[in-house]
């Protein structure tokens, strides 16, 4: 189903964060953030009110921030139609060399039920549940039944936008988001760390060769890359 933006708009001023995570996004590492999605009942519409709350619980992970430029994006955007105007856009905008962070986020829906109690009261009750036990990389979030992964979707930007900035500075003051040899800092330690991977087995060689040519650097590590096969 394609949604137009009326609806995504909708839905969004619709969908309200009723308890925040108490962490920011990591800098450094992965975040596992666990939800409770609470909406009224779709049949609701043709049915009038009931007292009843649909409950999802999941889990959203979101990957460590990478550091980017308009030459990696362009590589990114592979197979959409018009990524190499996007990516040139921003090129020209930004500069060919200028950093910005992306996001990359799993959802892991693990349970749905139905609760025989009205939602202001169901969602009282969760919040109260989190502050006692001390969750805070736990949110809980009033959505709208039937897209509720695009209420899902608008508390993970706005999660998103409020780690920005310490994101920023804690990269910063690792140097990371200074240049070394036409790359970011940040993209180099990056690759450091695929190719330690690779030789423990731990990571394909494949994912090491992708992220190598989307910041066109393979000719740059080749010589390091097939050796790593001639010694096996």
């Amino acid at each position: 189903m394609t949604l137009d933006p009326d609806t995504i708009r909708q839905v969004a001023e619709q969908t309200e964060v009723l308890r925040s995570p108490r962490q920011a996004l990591a800098t450094f590492g992965i975040t596992s953030i666990s939800y409770y999605m609470v909406t009224e009942p779709v049949y609701d519409q043709l049915l009038g009110k009931s007292r009843e709350t649909v409950v999802r619980r999941g889990k959203v992970t979101a990957e460590r921030p990478q550091i980017v430029t308009p030459f990696y994006l362009l590589n990114l955007f592979r197979g959409f139609e018009h990524g190499e105007e996007y990516a040139d856009y921003l090129t020209r905008a930004y500069g060919a060399d200028s950093a910005g962070l992306m996001y990359s986020y799993r959802n892991d829906l693990e349970e749905t039920s139905i609760v025989s109690d009205p939602i202001a009261t169901v969602a009282a009750r969760l919040a109260d549940e989190m502050e006692k036990e001390g969750k805070n990389l736990a949110a809980v979030i009033r959505g709208v039944d039937h897209l509720w992964d695009v209420s899902l979707m608008k508390f993970m930007f706005e999660l998103t936008v409020s780690s920005l900035g310490q994101n920023v500075t804690e990269l910063a003051q690792g140097g990371l988001l200074g240049m070394d040899r036409g790359l970011p800092k940040a993209a180099r330690a990056r690759i450091e760390e695929l190719f330690v991977g690779v030789a423990r087995g731990e990571v394909n060689p494949t994912e090491l060769k992708r992220e190598l040519d989307r910041w066109g650097a393979f000719k740059e590590y080749e010589d390091r890359f097939l050796d790593m096969f001639r010694r096996r």
